[in-house]
């Protein structure tokens, strides 16, 4: 006799059987196991290449204190790795590629200013760049420039964030952190220019009409600084904003330690050249700004 032919499964019992279910998920869990190793190796290295660049920052910065009239190109050394940190330092906040995307934009935008202005004198005033501090771009600008705007910017921003800190969850805790990141760019700028000019010969400025001036550097140099910052600012504070929920951020000291370091050495310069008013100044803008950022800091 012919056995009796065995009912095809249907198609809801394939579906709900342990086999489909174990080969339709394998595949996923494959990519997910993959992805949490890639996560874990780019995890251990972030820290390894944040350590790295401020030793190498920490090496330069010695040697340009004890050494005031410093190395051309050990001081585009020392601009270059201050970017880099200040990048890696916001990226164990933020995903690389708003990191990157607010570097390229800040780099941009104010090295094309500075580049403008050297032409045109707008909107700095009428500059002179000097080659010593790297070759110019399209002979306009040095290459060290747009990443000395990474570096102001990102680190008078993460002082800014240390000073709000009690008002972090205000409402209007965003314009307040646009408006005192220009303060603080503006004032950080005060201090670098008499050293980046007699110190370092970093450029040259020509006289203007207006009678107003620091240390020959005009006020038109001052304000062109705040109007680009707030136009970076808007630009790129989007991509810093923190969009993924999480555990609260403790403070980060690292933008401070690194302004306060400048500071330092823009002092030390003035001191070398006998440029006291510029010393006071650098010295009363470290004490009041650290002083903010430290009380916000442990708040």
């Amino acid at each position: 006799m012919m056995s009796e032919a065995k009912p095809m499964p249907s198609l809801k019992a394939i579906l709900m059987s342990q086999k489909f279910h174990n080969f339709a998920v394998s595949q996923p869990s494959l990519l997910l196991r993959l992805s949490a190793n890639q996560m874990r190796v780019s995890d251990n290295l972030l820290p390894q290449v944040f350590r790295a660049l401020n030793v190498l920052l920490a090496l330069v910065f010695a040697v340009e204190v004890f050494s005031p009239r410093g190395y051309a190109w050990l001081d585009a050394v020392f601009i270059s790795l201050a970017a880099l940190a200040a990048l890696a330092a916001l990226n164990r906040q933020l995903p690389f590629q708003n990191v990157l995307t607010a570097a390229l934009v800040t780099a941009v935008i104010g090295g094309a200013a500075h580049g403008f202005s050297a032409k045109t004198s707008l909107p700095f005033g009428p500059v002179v760049f000097d080659s010593t501090i790297g070759a110019k771009i399209f002979d306009a600008v040095p290459w060290t420039i747009p990443l000395l705007w990474i570096a102001v910017v990102f680190n008078s921003r993460g002082v800014a964030r240390l000073i709000l800190r009690p008002w972090r969850k205000a409402k209007i805790y965003g314009y307040w952190l646009i408006a005192l990141t220009t303060l603080l760019v503006v004032t950080f700028d005060f201090a670098l220019e008499p050293w980046a000019w007699y110190v370092r010969h970093f450029w040259l400025w020509e006289p203007t009409r207006l009678a107003i001036n620091w240390h020959g550097v005009s006020a038109m140099n001052f304000l062109g600084w705040g109007c680009i910052t707030v136009l970076l600012m808007l630009f790129i504070t989007p991509s810093l904003i923190r969009k993924q929920p999480g555990h609260s951020v403790g403070p980060e000291y690292h933008s401070l330690i690194c302004w306060l370091g400048a500071l330092l050495l823009f002092a030390v310069g003035a001191a070398e050249v006998k440029l006291w008013w510029s010393l006071g100044a650098d010295v009363a803008i470290a004490a009041i700004a650290g002083s903010f950022a430290i009380r916000g800091a442990k708040w």
